[in-house]
């Protein structure tokens, strides 16, 4: 089964952080919706990328995922940690946070930023190669929660650790490793996410970074459990399709794979968690989708 996900913050690098400012001063929650219709103001640069250099991770997909997979008072890991997003939604849904980047300016960025955001409580974020988690951030986790680089599509260090300026063969066994490690130190009866997606080499084919992480992590012991599609802003893609089809045959993508995977027992994980919790359900749903 698939799901489908699409919303408006992803493109907001600071969605979260307006919402927040809007609620302490009405003094009240906002759903979604009303924030959007009254008071988002979307930013004049539409790019989604951060002055460190990352990808912005959509903090409305970052919710979601912690309330469906994991529950208040969970330890998170994160061994591809970039950007701020996912340390700061976990600190505003009482999620204790651990992230791992291999960049000490991103680490001290995303400090700073947290420490203007969140109110009780900070993320934690830890310098180093991933390779070394089990050092890095000793202990065992309730969830994993994690984007890792898709290859060389974006490179952002020169650090001898970081696989986003390794040659494929490189980068799959130090993925495949960084994987194992992460998994082992997560509890029996957990679920983990991956926000992955398929992308193209130099030459112009397609890396299966899905399938890879697929193989990774159910050979670390975690299963394929659920996958959600993430639709991303269609942006420029739909005037550059047609030519870029007609000339090379490939078609545009607008979307990423969300992967669930389980490591013990299903029915034992969605136990523990308690009530579903869906907030703004009518917000992320397609209706279009639903006949």
């Amino acid at each position: 089964m698939a799901t489908l996900f699409k919303n408006l913050s992803g493109r907001v690098p600071d969605y979260y952080e307006q919402k927040n400012k809007i609620e302490a001063q009405l003094g009240r929650k906002l759903s979604a919706k009303e924030f959007e219709e009254k008071y988002l103001v979307m930013p004049k640069n539409k790019s989604s990328v951060t002055n460190t250099g990352t990808s912005t991770f959509d903090p409305a997909l970052c919710e979601l995922l912690y309330l469906w997979f994991s529950k208040e008072g969970d330890a998170v890991i994160d061994p591809f940690a970039g950007g701020s997003v996912r340390g700061i939604v976990a600190c505003e849904l009482k999620r204790d946070y651990v992230g791992v980047d291999i960049r000490q300016e991103q680490v001290d960025a995303n400090i700073a930023n947290a420490e203007e955001v969140c109110q009780d409580g900070q993320p934690a974020w830890v310098c180093g190669d991933s390779m070394y988690i089990n050092d890095l951030a000793p202990g065992e986790y309730d969830f994993l929660l994690t984007c890792p680089p898709y290859g060389d599509l974006e490179v952002y260090s020169d650090e001898p650790g970081d696989i986003s300026n390794m040659n494929p063969q490189d980068f799959d066994k130090t993925y495949f490793e960084i994987i194992h490690k992460s998994v082992s130190m997560v509890k029996e009866d957990r679920f983990l996410a991956i926000v992955v997606g398929n992308y193209r080499d130099k030459q112009g084919f397609m890396r299966d970074l899905c399938g890879l992480t697929i193989r990774a992590m159910e050979s670390a012991g975690a299963r394929y459990y659920n996958e959600i599609i993430y639709l991303q802003t269609y942006g420029s893609t739909p005037i550059r399709a047609g030519g870029m089809f007609k000339k090379s045959r490939k078609v545009g993508k607008v979307h990423q794979n969300v992967l669930i995977f389980c490591k013990g027992n299903p029915a034992k994980a969605t136990e523990r968690l308690g009530d579903v919790q869906i907030p703004d359900m009518e917000e992320f749903t397609d209706e279009s989708l639903e006949d």
